[in-house]
């Protein structure tokens, strides 16, 4: 981040200057324009003969100079932006690591099975953005053998969240009661807020609706039970209708972030029921590549001048820790208090008899002829009596 606000306050300098020498550029010559319109306006207006006059010669030699030294100064100045785009660049070089192999993993996307897989993820990312006949393009050149139920969820949710952006809500509301039960399962207020925001739509009407949209409140009633006071919030509006619920105390249900909040409910829900993250992996992978690469290729300088070659050999684990942000958080973690480390699949953590949980590297480590006494109290026990700990 540090490197893109360097480079970012060079282009802001040269900007800045391009701004400056144009604005003067402009001045001058005008001013010089100006001056050569009097000249002329002055030699039109003096004697109607041919000849020129030793005065009118010497003010058209001094005009000429004048025209000269503008034209070499603005020269100058424009030879002066050259050295100052060519910082950006010199900026760029330097703040910006192009060799990041130090932190890559090689051959890992050597093979037809992973190429085939990596073109699969992008393939599902173009189907995730709408971006549908690209993602087809790329199943026939890169020969994916993918199947068409695969793809359909994809054509189905984009066709639903392009007619909610139009502020058309049936796709949504044919899907959400096809699928009622599964979305009652996961606890989803999706169909409610459909109903809701179309209950709202009818209220835009005004005193021609207001019977259409108090026989359409009938579809609250499965639940009632979960959004009373919402539901007693819409009926309330519908008296303010004859005045305009825009002059009601009312008038937040009008917002039109309603609209943005529905695409975003209705994107999460279809995604889980369906068992797809919200987001793309591969957007997700990449955002944690760009947090992640500037740390990783300073660690690695370092530990060049450092000549401390062999502490970072296994590219399936970090050197140092990397925070990536709550949003990348996707289950629990532990880290053990003894040895400090991460929990992985080999080392797990351990429940102990009195309660305290460890590594099992750390359990290892502590036991003495399949004895361990605990680090955090007294409690003698024995190793074998520790139990794996699921997060």
């Amino acid at each position: 981040m540090d490197s893109c606000v360097n480079v970012e306050r060079e282009v802001d300098k040269v900007l800045s200057k391009f701004a400056a020498v144009g604005d003067h550029s402009s001045r001058t010559l005008q001013d010089l324009v100006e001056h050569i319109s009097n000249i002329r306006k002055e030699l039109s207006e003096g004697n109607d003969d041919s000849d020129v006059t030793a005065t009118q010669s010497l003010v058209l030699n001094q005009c000429l100079k004048k025209v000269k030294d503008t034209c070499q100064r603005l020269s100058n100045d424009h030879k002066d932006l050259h050295s100052s785009v060519s910082k950006v660049g010199k900026a760029i070089d330097r703040n910006f690591i192009q060799d990041i192999s130090a932190c890559s993993v090689e051959g890992a996307f050597v093979g037809e099975e992973k190429r085939s897989l990596l073109n699969e993820v992008i393939c599902e990312h173009f189907f995730r953005q709408g971006m549908l006949d690209i993602g087809e393009q790329l199943i026939q050149d890169a020969r994916l053998q993918i199947d068409e139920a695969q793809k359909e969820p994809f054509f189905e949710l984009n066709r639903i969240l392009e007619a909610l952006k139009q502020h058309n809500l049936f796709p949504a509301l044919e899907w959400a009661k096809r699928n009622r039960e599964r979305l009652q399962q996961q606890s989803s207020a999706l169909e409610f807020k459909l109903h809701r925001l179309h209950f709202i739509e009818l209220l835009k009407g005004g005193p021609a609706r207001q019977m259409e949209a108090l026989l359409y409140s009938r579809n609250f009633e499965p639940f009632a039970y979960r959004h009373a006071k919402e539901i007693q919030t819409l009926m309330g509006s519908l008296l303010y209708v004859q005045q305009g619920v825009h002059n009601s105390p009312y008038l937040h249900l009008l917002d039109p972030i309603h609209w943005l909040d529905i695409c975003d409910v209705f994107t999460r829900d279809a995604c889980q029921l369906l068992g797809l993250s919200v987001e793309s992996p591969l957007s997700v992978a990449f955002a944690a590549g760009c947090i992640s690469l500037p740390s990783l290729l300073n660690i690695n300088h370092v530990m060049k001048q450092r000549q401390c070659t062999n502490v970072w050999n296994q590219k399936d684990e970090l050197p140092i820790e990397i925070d990536l942000g709550g949003e990348t958080r996707y289950h629990s973690i532990f880290a053990c208090p003894i040895l400090r480390q991460q929990t992985t699949e080999t080392n797990p953590p351990v429940r102990l008899v009195c309660g305290h949980v460890i590594s099992r590297d750390a359990l290892n480590k502590l036991n003495t002829n399949n004895k361990v006494k605990c680090p955090y109290c007294p409690m003698e026990q024995n190793a074998v009596d520790a139990r794996p700990v699921q997060f």
